[in-house]
């Protein structure tokens, strides 16, 4: 991967009954090659990490009534997408709220092209799930969450290529 990835700032949102938002995404020309990811994108010009997760997930869902906790995750990845290469370098922000309706306000024409819903999980239907899920490991990283709440400091993941 280069040496300087796409700054990312992704949400782990959690509602009252601690079920995980999971946007639906697919290639914008394939919907049958689709998956399930956290709300979140990249930085843009001087914005920090925590004002990239906010705008993302207010765009991508239109919550703007969060709590936003701390960095859980952080993970370097490489994917084709949309006939390119994202090299990126993902920070996973743990966020709370009470509002479980979504409306995406403002998604990129690429997006519109790209997403085509967002849902809430459970940990047990995320488990149970064949679905494929980013981060891979997100059902085991969500029980851990779940049964021992955040970690003391981000947990850095194993770099995942496709």
């Amino acid at each position: 991967m280069p040496a300087e990835p796409r700054r990312v700032a992704r949400v782990v949102l959690l509602d009252p009954a601690d079920r995980v938002l999971l946007l639906h995404g697919h290639e914008p020309d394939d919907p049958f090659d689709d998956w399930w990811f956290t709300p979140g994108g990249g930085v843009e010009g001087a914005e920090t990490r925590e004002e990239a997760a906010l705008r993302e997930l207010a765009e991508e869902t239109g919550i703007t009534e969060v709590e936003l906790g701390p960095v859980l995750w952080r993970r370097r990845c490489s994917f084709p997408f949309a006939g390119r290469r994202w090299d990126q370098d993902e920070w996973y922000y743990l966020a709370r709220t009470a509002t479980t309706e979504t409306r995406a306000t403002a998604l990129t024409e690429l997006e519109r092209r790209s997403v085509a819903g967002a849902r809430w999980w459970t940990c047990a239907e995320l488990t149970g799930s064949h679905e494929t899920v980013y981060p891979t490991r997100l059902a085991e990283l969500f029980r851990r969450l779940l049964d021992e709440g955040p970690p003391a400091g981000p947990v850095i993941l194993e770099t995942e290529i496709v």
